[in-house]
């Protein structure tokens, strides 16, 4: 079933300072609805999301913060108990056999703008994820490069303005994949899903785009996906260029004008 990701509705335009009444008119607006997540029969997170490559978004999410613990997933499908059109496909069903540990429920709704909003510490962190392997230092210009190629695929943004990017790209600037949604962590979730499923992590000499700001959110799914880098159109938090520190990786912020901040990384920052 192709989900609606997007709806027209009638806005009145005002242009000149408001002077000039354009009259109403047909704009494509980006659609949020609710996605609950269960591993193994558990409810784990409820995220809001954009409907789209839903089965990667509960992937990336149980994946990134570590509820999978190493474990296969067997199998993902829409709802698992009852009709998926009965819960209008907004129930998505992780199983992985029970071999998963069994997960703490996340009893908030994740709005649009954040996830867990820096619950886990970067110590917790430590304790399951392992610092990058050394690499060569990412070249500047392929960073500056990445956001021209991801917006010329940014299909949702083009309709709507109201979308968040992410991407996985190679040393050559050569996307992998682009995934959007209303959530940037969402995003980067089907970005890490869609590999995940695809037995493709971690990753080795990959980089991610996000198009926005680098929340420590953010970071530490790349860091748990195995990321060297990161580029963000926006700036990174103190807390998300710490964690990547502890992880190895690169952060570029302000990636925008053919400039941008590197914060840490190997061989940019000496």
């Amino acid at each position: 079933m192709t989900r609606r990701r997007s709806e027209s509705v009638l806005a009145r335009r005002f242009s000149d300072g408001g002077s000039i009444d354009e009259g109403r008119r047909p704009e494509e607006l980006i659609v949020e609805e609710p996605l609950e997540i269960r591993l193994d029969g558990t409810l784990v997170a409820t995220t809001m999301r954009t409907p789209g490559h839903d089965f990667e978004l509960a992937a990336g999410l149980c994946f990134t913060d570590g509820l999978l613990n190493g474990a296969v997933i067997e199998t993902c499908r829409y709802c698992g108990t009852g009709s998926a059109v009965e819960t209008e496909f907004n129930v998505v069903s992780i199983d992985t056999g029970g071999k998963a540990p069994t997960p703490t429920p996340r009893l908030s709704t994740t709005s649009s703008s954040c996830g867990i909003c820096g619950s886990t510490q970067i110590d917790e962190l430590t304790e399951r994820l392992s610092p990058l392997s050394a690499y060569e230092p990412w070249p500047i210009e392929v960073m500056l490069d990445v956001i021209d190629r991801v917006r010329r695929e940014q299909e949702l943004f083009a309709r709507t303005g109201g979308v968040h990017a992410a991407a996985a790209f190679d040393r050559e600037g050569q996307l992998l994949l682009v995934r959007e949604d209303i959530g940037r962590h969402n995003a980067v979730d089907k970005v890490v899903g869609t590999l995940l499923l695809e037995s493709k992590l971690p990753t080795s000499g990959l980089a991610l785009f996000v198009s926005g700001r680098a929340s420590f959110e953010i970071v530490q799914k790349a860091w748990a996906a195995g990321f060297e880098a990161m580029v963000a159109v926006s700036a990174p938090s103190a807390l998300a260029v710490e964690t990547a520190r502890a992880a190895g990786m690169t952060v570029a912020g302000f990636v925008r004008d053919r400039g941008c901040n590197v914060y840490c990384g190997p061989g940019v920052t000496d």
